[in-house]
């Protein structure tokens, strides 16, 4: 049975990278025009001042907890739990069923984990002297942040989201308009996420002077994978603190979905050194893995570079990138940040998968059990922990980071259900 550990860093710790060069093993790096490199270094370099600084921290945690809302709660899900363990039986599996435990992310202002970063980065762009801020997204979770925290601040705020995102995720769109932010949709390629992070990238290198480039996930060049970690390493922190409060040790397993991966990095990265804490990332795999429909890059994509770092991607023999898809907005992206490529080949977290039929059966099941409406992102990540539960022992533990809510996905839902919203 796990037992607490210290949070410190060990020597030979997983929690130490990048190095100098923001490399995790052969992936990460960057891979940038020449005329972004000086901005790369001087990105790096307010950074490391920032994190020297104890003001800067002080600062960041007293928006956390003053507008935020953190520390988000860590909720047991009995009836959930009581359903994992039915099912369980009924199937005669070899466990009677673990517990549950929901870390909830949906409960921060605006509804995601996507504040954590946002805030930490735009209290940086403060720093740095920026006045215009430039953001990608794809579900529009990452763009509400981005747009509430410029509200909150007056900083002009731009948002790039493909046009099949615009259409699926009206209401984030109406959101960002209304607090105050200009929306780009995107026609180039499919019209998601993707798209939108090239022509923010485009936009950036137009206005270098005055402009900070606000990533929502744990990809991009160096030191960007790093920057969104840290910020998003807070959900890992508190879940930690919050187990060990309620059970009296660490979880046994932890469970998160991934596109780029910003919210299953913030949970992992404080457990990763604690080697007996089972951690599975759930891609989405669409209409099946081998149905050529899917966003599961680490299954079905290989090493290769794209918006300024190596990791895995889906992409051809030829290296052009093949387009992903799922019924996520927000898994929709045909790669995974540089840490999560590392650790799949290290081994340390195992990275599975969930289907959209599977995702929906979860989003339902969490609303009507738990009165819980989770993203369907989130709805990815239950899908698989369900399944783990089943076949785990009834003293073992699971939590599951339920990164965002769901209001945005109910037309989504709604309309693959057959159900017509008027």
């Amino acid at each position: 049975m796990q037992k607490p550990s210290s949070p410190e860093h060990a020597p030979d710790s997983l929690r130490s990278g990048p190095d100098a060069n923001g490399h995790f093993g052969p992936y990460g790096g960057v891979f940038v025009a020449e005329t972004l490199m000086p901005l790369m270094q001087q990105l790096k370099q307010a950074y490391r001042q920032a994190q020297a600084d104890p003001g800067f921290q002080e600062e960041l945690n007293a928006y956390l907890q003053h507008y935020v809302g953190r520390p988000s709660p860590l909720w047991k899900a009995d009836r959930l739990t009581e359903r994992v363990r039915t099912e369980a039986e009924r199937n005669d599996q070899s466990g009677s069923g673990a517990t549950l435990y929901l870390k909830r992310e949906d409960l921060n202002h605006t509804g995601s984990h996507k504040l954590n970063n946002v805030m930490g980065q735009i209290l940086l762009a403060r720093r740095m002297g920026k006045k215009r801020i430039v953001a990608e997204t794809g579900a529009g979770q990452h763009g509400v942040a981005t747009a509430t925290v410029c509200a909150l601040f007056g900083l002009e705020c731009e948002i790039f989201m493909g046009a099949t995102d615009v259409a699926r995720q009206a209401p984030n769109v109406f959101r960002m308009h209304l607090l105050g932010a200009k929306v780009n949709p995107v026609t180039a390629g499919g019209g998601t996420l993707k798209d939108a992070l090239n022509e923010a990238m485009r936009d950036w290198v137009a206005h270098v002077d005055d402009t900070y480039f606000l990533v929502g996930t744990v990809a991009g060049p160096h030191p960007y994978p790093e920057m969104v970690r840290d910020f998003q390493s807070v959900i890992g922190t508190e879940a930690r603190a919050q187990m060990i409060a309620q059970t009296g040790r660490l979880p046994d397993a932890i469970v998160a979905a991934i596109g780029g991966g910003s919210n299953a990095m913030g949970i992992f990265h404080p457990f990763l050194d604690d080697r007996d804490v089972r951690l599975y990332g759930v891609e989405a795999a669409g209409l099946g893995l081998d149905s050529g429909r899917t966003a599961a890059s680490i299954a079905r994509g290989t090493p290769g570079v794209l918006h300024g770092n190596r990791t895995y991607l889906m992409q051809d023999a030829h290296g052009q990138i093949t387009e992903p898809y799922s019924i996520s907005a927000g898994l929709d992206y045909p790669g995974i940040g540089p840490e999560h490529a590392w650790l799949n080949d290290i081994g340390r977290v195992d990275y599975v998968s969930a289907t959209d039929a599977e995702a929906l059966e979860a989003f339902q099941l969490l609303t009507r059990l738990e009165g819980i409406i989770p993203a369907l992102e989130s709805a990815h990540g239950l899908a698989y922990a369900l399944k783990l539960a089943r076949t785990l022992p009834a003293d073992r533990n699971v939590v599951v980071n339920i990164s965002g809510r769901g209001d945005k996905d109910v037309p989504t839902v709604a309309a693959h259900l057959g159900v017509k919203l008027s």
